[in-house]
């Protein structure tokens, strides 16, 4: 259609919202688990595995909202989002409505996707290319 025609032109600009929006919100999930901020009525307990989670999701959470080492660190978090998946989310029921799933399959291939588009517009990782 025309009148979609026209947004093309701002596909890396759109592309970088994505990106630092769901940065932010994984930044939330990491600052969780290794804060408990903001304050969960059900506090994780740091376990080896929750405290490697909390790292990965707090720092590359960081990482992507910067648009810094945009594409290693997508492909990391999207790997952690698969595995979070099976092991935490599968298990509890097979479909991701009735196991909570949902945002972890969600993060996991909008971060795939990042590994292939690159960071879009307002990253670090492209002042270079300005």
């Amino acid at each position: 259609m025309k009148l979609f025609e026209g947004l093309v032109r701002y596909q890396p600009q759109a592309l970088g919202v994505l990106r630092i929006m769901t940065a932010l919100q994984f930044i939330e999930h990491g600052s969780q688990k290794l804060f408990n901020f903001p304050v969960s009525t059900q506090p994780h307990a740091l376990t080896g595995l929750t405290t490697a989670a909390g790292i990965l999701e707090f720092a590359g959470g960081i990482l992507l909202a910067l648009g810094l080492f945009t594409r290693p660190v997508a492909f990391l978090l999207a790997g952690e989002m698969a595995i979070a998946y099976f092991m935490g989310h599968m298990p509890r029921d097979f479909f991701p409505v009735n196991n909570s799933g949902d945002a972890a399959i969600s993060f996991c291939f909008i971060f795939l996707y990042l590994v292939f588009a690159g960071a879009g517009a307002f990253a670090l990782d492209s002042r270079d290319k300005a």
